[in-house]
């Protein structure tokens, strides 16, 4: 009768393990699924596929008003960072959270050698990437962490360190190659 009492809870644990792992992984799966869709909609404004009056994107969130000025906010993923960098050779601006749809950098669909690293020296990102009709190319990085990055255009480079962390602007405006 005890073995037969323990057999069952041993079931019944195996059981409930299951349960609740298939639901973990049902969860994860369905905020992976939201990470790429937001992913997509940013791509989409910075392509110009995606055409309201505006939209702008923060550490955290990305912000969309249209036409009728009403306002929608989507969370970001929560381990991933937008940022996008406009290097420039004569002409930038100043900016802190990158406007998708008003921000243009001077190097429109350019090819660069792009190469960022963490501070404990692992390759983060290491190709060559072509600059978007806005003059800026668009990363999702791991949060919360520091990188140094390197871009290489035509003979000229810049390198510069960018965080990752919630108080950071989206927008690198800053990158002079020479």
């Amino acid at each position: 009768m005890k073995l037969r009492i323990i057999i069952i809870a041993i079931v019944a644990s195996f059981i409930l393990v299951a349960c609740n792992n298939a639901s973990t992984n049902e969860e994860n799966s369905n905020e992976s699924q939201e990470a790429e869709d937001i992913k997509q909609l940013v791509h989409d404004y910075s392509i110009g596929k995606a055409n309201d009056e505006s939209a702008s994107i923060t550490s955290k969130h990305l912000i969309i008003t249209d036409g009728d000025q009403e306002e929608t906010i989507l969370d970001l993923p929560k381990d991933e960072f937008f940022v996008s960098i406009a290097p420039f050779i004569n002409e930038t601006h100043p900016c802190t959270n990158h406007s998708l749809t008003g921000c243009q950098g001077e190097m429109v669909e350019q090819t660069f050698d792009v190469y960022i690293e963490d501070l404990d020296g692992k390759v983060v990102i290491d190709e060559t990437m072509q600059s978007l009709e806005n003059g800026f190319i668009d990363l999702w990085l791991p949060r919360d962490q520091t990188f140094r990055v390197k871009i290489t255009h035509e003979g000229k480079e810049v390198e510069s360190e960018i965080s990752t962390f919630e108080s950071d602007g989206t927008c690198i405006t800053t990158m002079q190659l020479s």
